[in-house]
């Protein structure tokens, strides 16, 4: 089947077209043959606008057109608290609303991949490490060196409340470590360290720098809805980073290793999100994806993921 989306979309859908694209339908009964197959003859193409009339076979359908997804995507920034209810395109899910993602941007659950691997090997190391922190709190005999850095950490944020509180994390913890790539401290060309093995060695790059931030905050109550890992892509530099994005006061704030200020994310338009981890796992930003680089994290082999089979299906699609 073959779809036309029309000549008025226009540029607007660069940026949601490959993850709100088309419509859904429930199947067909098992062995029936979709009317859509009956009703078109051979070589014929569909606008989107004829869509419904075309499948009438009795099953029920939901459809919804790019302008309206797009329409309420405005509408999300226009009054940000309101929650907007959940939506599933294909196999990809919307997960969180406009208000609650920095960088006013939309996020979608990832498909499985690289960057989901990557992400729970990380949470595993770090679940490790929280029982050594445990057993380091009844016994101090049993802590180590990075273990009192940590601990060090979370003092001088427990001090602190909000916006203060996140300055003091980042400013902490940028001066507790020293910035080395991936390639010269580990001879690979991207790798996520846990936050007491990086407070061990004393290095690490962007990626180090924002898991530790992320671990300190949590570890002194920050809840984990108010944290994000944003994976990015820096457009003045061209560069591949990553910082830590926190919410206080309703405000999402940047905690980045590169900057000695501290800026809410609206201060950042050179920054163009890609990913978001958190408790939740793994996220896809909705950037625009006609020019949208890889991250340094994404660029290892990994399986085809259902936005590059989306992207298949509109190369493939009648103008």
């Amino acid at each position: 089947m073959r779809l036309i989306l029309g000549q008025k979309a226009g540029p607007r859908l660069i940026g949601l077209a490959l993850v709100t694209i088309i419509a859904t339908a429930v199947p067909s009964p098992a062995g029936a043959q979709p009317a859509l197959q009956k009703t078109l003859p051979p070589g014929s193409t569909l606008s989107i606008q004829a869509l419904p009339n075309a499948l009438d076979d009795g099953t029920p359908h939901r459809f919804f057109t790019i302008n309206q997804v797009l329409a309420k995507h405005d509408a999300e920034r226009l009054a940000p608290r309101i929650t907007p209810v959940s939506a599933v395109v294909g196999d990809v899910a919307i997960e969180a609303p406009v208000a609650r993602n920095p960088f006013g941007v939309v996020a979608f659950r990832a498909p499985a991949g690289l960057l989901w691997t990557k992400w729970l090997d990380l949470e595993t190391k770090i679940a490790r490490e929280d029982e050594l922190l445990r057993r380091c709190r009844v016994d101090a005999e049993t802590c180590t060196r990075e273990a009192f850095r940590f601990a060090a950490l979370v003092s001088k944020a427990q001090v602190k409340t909000g916006r203060a509180r996140l300055e003091v994390v980042t400013h902490s913890v940028n001066g507790a470590i020293r910035y080395i790539s991936d390639q010269a401290q580990h001879g690979l060309p991207d790798r996520w360290t846990s936050p007491l093995a990086t407070l061990a060695s004393g290095m690490g790059d962007c990626e180090d720098y924002a898991i530790l931030k992320y671990r300190v905050l949590r570890e002194v109550g920050v809840a984990r809805e108010n944290l994000r890992i944003v994976l990015l892509r820096d457009t003045l530099t061209r560069e591949a980073h990553a910082v830590l994005a926190a919410q206080a006061d309703g405000r999402w704030f940047i905690l980045d290793n590169r900057r000695l200020g501290f800026y809410e994310d609206k201060a950042l338009p050179h920054y163009m999100p890609l990913f978001a981890l958190d408790h939740e796992g793994v996220k896809l930003l909705a950037a625009p994806y006609a020019m949208r680089p890889l991250h340094e994290s994404e660029q290892d082999e990994e399986p085809a993921a259902p936005a590059a089979r989306i992207a298949g299906a509109l190369a493939s699609a009648t103008p």
